[in-house]
């Protein structure tokens, strides 16, 4: 089994930072003026603007084991077997996926599906997946 990281670009970085950042002030503002119903939904506000983009930055990474690549964002993820790979090929596409840089793969599997995701070490990754496939 083999882990690769999602390669950050710096732009997308930052932005999750900030606007983590932010909801984190607006929260503690919030906190300290209201009851105790307000507070619990700052909290909850707290998890969903603060928790979830840092899980999402840190925890984006691309598991290759023997017959599935396993794809994990933060609290989402997808199981690919290995076996119904079609293509592999660069792209720059800027759709919504689990790839924090735009230097990304997009991966085509079973039936017209496809995802794209953006390891740092790109050459190491596509070396994993076309040793197994």
């Amino acid at each position: 089994m083999q882990v690769f990281k999602s390669k950050i670009d710096l732009w997308l970085g930052l932005i999750i930072l900030v606007s983590a950042a932010l909801s984190l002030l607006v929260t503690l503002g919030m906190v300290i003026s209201m009851d105790i119903a307000g507070t619990l939904f700052s909290l909850l506000l707290l998890a969903a603007g603060v928790a979830l983009p840092l899980w999402i930055l840190f925890g984006t990474r691309y598991i290759v084991s023997t017959e599935t690549l396993k794809v994990k964002s933060g609290p989402f993820s997808w199981d690919i077997p290995i076996a119904s790979i079609t293509s592999v090929r660069n792209t720059k596409n800027p759709l919504s996926s689990p790839a924090l840089s735009m230097d990304r793969i997009q991966i085509q599997y079973q039936q017209g599906k496809s995802l794209m995701v953006s390891p740092r070490d790109k050459s190491e990754f596509l070396a994993a997946i076309k040793q197994l496939s």
